[in-house]
Order: structure tokens, then C-alpha cells, then sequence
């Protein structure tokens, strides 16, 4: 008598077919970046899309070098896409439930890329907020099904953990930048203190969900890393420049040494 198996019987390998078309997708993203690098022939991200998501467009850009992180990311990212490849990882329950997400997930970000190549800034918050929601959905995935061993810890929860928490970043960084190009007081030019209030209270928005992600997340230290890096190259930016402000930098590297140390604190309680 035959063998029936289910999408969920982890004896049972899924198909080559997946886990190529992850590896194909991780080829993809990486590929584009080179692209929105400006390497390959496109124009830089901080100079694409009327120049609204370079470090001096908004009081909540990053300072340039913080999108040095990406090419970690992409790395982690084409690491991962090659791993989930083996056989054990065909059998893995929780590579199953990942697989389709991590695919979303590169995918979109290739699609943030070409969205502003093509000056569509606005299409590009779209596309930045539906990602953080895929990233979101990993994270809730990766602590439903904890890793089976160290590399994975390190491949996916490493990867997409700093994923998220640089997107978030990105996505705050994103949202003032569409605002500012349609002329929304307070993000461009500077026009008096309560930028700087206005600033610091964002500022302290994503605090509040780098210390909610890692409450969630059991101290999970990859998404509080990449927001607490994002966050300081944004206190870095406002050192100097269009939007030069103290308060604004001072609640920046505020914001990020809280998501750290509240991140660290819930790990040693866990540990």
C-alpha cells in the first residue's frame, strides 16, 4: 500500500522546484541591488527619486553609511537561499512555513529598487510597508517554530531578525520622505523647534516598537541590532547638515541605546 504524504509531513521533502525558486529569488534581490548601488548602472538610492531619500531630504534620514548594512543583509540573505537548500532543510517543517515569505520578502525588496529607479517614491512606501508586514510575519513564524540548529539560528533568524530591524528604520525614513515631497510642514526645509519635537517623538515611536519586538521576540537580538543601527546613523546625520539639530540626535542615539539595552535585558532573563 502506497505512502500518502501532506504539506505538513516533515519526513517528506518538498519538491526541488521550491527551495530553487528561494535561491532564485535571493539571486534576484542581490542582483537589483547592485542596480539601486548605482554599480551596475543605475542611479544611487540616496540620489534616485528627486533626491528625497538622501540623508539630508528629512530630519529622519539615515546618514548614508547606514545602508552599508544591506550588503549583510544581502549576504545573509544569499546565504540562506543556498542552506534551505539541503536536504535536511527540504524536510524541514519550519523552512516549509518560511519558504514562501522569505521569497515575498526579497522579491519586494527588488521591487522597492526598480519603484525608486523610476522616481515613484510614493509607490515606494507602498511596497516598503507591505515588506515590513512580510518581515513581521517571519519573526512571528521563527518564534512559532524555533530553529533545529545554530546555523539556522544564524541564517534566518540572524538575517531576517536584522532585516526587519533595518526596514523598519527604512520604512520611517520612507514615510517622511513622501511626505516632505508633498510639501507637509515640518520635514522640509526646516522651520523652527517643533521639528525637532516632532522628530524626536517619531524617534521615540520606533523605540517603542524595537521594545515591544523584543518583549514579543523573547529578547531577540538581530531586530533590535538593526534598528538600533539605523537609529544612530539618523543621530549621526542631524550632527550636521540641511537638518542639523541636537535634540533630534540626542533622542536618535537615545532610542537606539534603549532598544539595545531592553533587547539584551529580556535575552539575559530568557538565558
Amino acid at each position: 500500500m502506497g505512502r500518502t504524504s501532506t504539506t505538513g509531513d516533515a519526513s517528506v521533502p518538498v519538491p526541488l522546484t521550491v527551495p530553487l525558486v528561494v535561491l532564485a529569488s535571493g539571486f534576484i534581490a542581490t542582483a537589483v541591488a547592485f542596480l539601486g548601488a548605482g554599480v551596475v548602472g543605475g542611479t544611487p538610492v540616496a540620489e534616485a527619486a528627486g533626491g528625497w531619500l538622501g540623508q539630508d531630504a528629512t530630519p529622519l534620514a539615515p546618514a548614508t553609511p547606514a545602508f552599508r548594512v544591506w550588503s549583510l543583509i544581502y549576504l545573509g540573505l544569499l546565504a540562506y537561499s543556498v542552506w534551505q537548500m539541503l536536504p535536511t532543510q527540504r524536510r524541514s517543517s519550519r523552512q516549509r512555513r518560511l519558504r514562501p515569505w522569505a521569497v515575498a520578502s526579497m522579491l519586494l525588496n527588488a521591487a522597492w529598487i526598480w519603484s525608486v529607479q523610476l522616481d515613484q517614491l510614493t509607490v515606494s512606501l507602498v511596497v516598503i510597508v507591505v515588506l515590513l508586514g512580510v518581515l513581521v510575519r517571519i519573526l512571528v513564524l521563527m518564534i512559532e517554530t524555533p530553529a533545529e540548529t545554530r546555523v539556522g539560528v544564524v541564517l534566518a533568524d540572524g538575517t531576517f531578525g536584522l532585516y526587519l530591524g533595518w526596514v523598519t528604520v527604512a520604512t520611517v525614513a520612507n514615510v517622511a520622505a513622501v511626505l516632505a515631497a508633498n510639501g507637509v510642514d515640518g520635514l522640509g526645509p526646516p522651520s523652527g523647534p517643533w521639528d525637532d519635537v516632532a522628530a524626536a517623538v517619531v524617534l521615540a515611536g520606533a523605540a517603542a516598537v524595537g521594545v515591544a519586538t523584543a518583549w514579543r521576540s523573547g529578547g531577540r537580538l538581530m531586530p533590535a541590532a538593526g534598528l538600533a543601527w539605523g537609529l544612530a546613523w539618523i543621530g549621526v546625520a542631524r550632527l550636521d547638515g540641511a537638518w542639523e539639530s541636537g535634540i533630534t540626535s540626542a533622542a536618535a542615539f537615545l532610542a537606539a541605546a534603549v532598544v539595545v539595552s531592553v533587547a539584551a535585558v529580556w535575552r539575559f532573563r530568557r538565558s
